[in-house]
């Protein structure tokens, strides 16, 4: 008997989601909306749900698996850290996320694969807030940040981690916008 790519896939999908209680979805209640609050950066987001990745998506069911944006504001929050001198707060709201890539349907299979192409750039809206020691404001604004020849030139590393080119995108933005890391002692 010879099972079909997309059984198997099937198969294992329901496998985990009997012995999990389901596969984790981004969309689902009980996920955090914020990562380091109390901390120097702060990163919240509103309904996944509401993300042009998962409003737009070709496959909706596998745009909404995992834990993507709560994987994708501890970056944000991780690399703005590194970039603030002592003493400096930031404060960074996503408004929306574009993952790269799209989902479309492959052959005769019944399951929709993420494809990368020029034309589904990773795309990510942000508002936010810097402030000094004393609570004043340094900067703050609202950002489209994009990586339009994201396929181009060296691939980011790992190349095994789905969110590659979005970290990379986030990673110019924090360049760009909070300079360089700074090395703590």
């Amino acid at each position: 008997m010879v099972l079909r790519p997309a059984l198997v896939s099937l198969a294992a999908v329901l496998l985990t989601a009997c012995a999990t209680g389901g596969p984790m979805l981004v969309t689902d209640a009980d996920q955090p909306h914020a990562v380091g609050e109390g901390t120097p950066v702060t990163v919240r987001w509103g309904d996944p749900a509401q993300f042009t990745e998962i409003r737009q998506s070709q496959n909706r069911h596998q745009a909404i698996e995992g834990d993507w944006v709560e994987q994708m504001g501890a970056y944000v929050a991780e690399r703005v850290a590194r970039s603030l001198p002592a003493g400096e707060r930031a404060d960074v709201e996503i408004l929306d996320i574009k993952r790269a890539g799209e989902f479309e349907w492959i052959g005769t299979q019944n399951d929709d694969v993420r494809i990368l192409r020029d034309l589904y750039p990773p795309r990510m809206r942000v508002q936010f807030r810097r402030t000094d020691a004393g609570g004043q404001v340094i900067a703050e604004g609202e950002r489209t940040i994009s990586d339009l020849d994201y396929l181009m030139g060296s691939q980011p590393v790992p190349t095994t981690d789905p969110l590659r080119y979005e970290k990379r995108m986030i990673d110019r933005w924090v360049q760009r916008e909070f300079g360089s890391p700074i090395t703590r002692r």
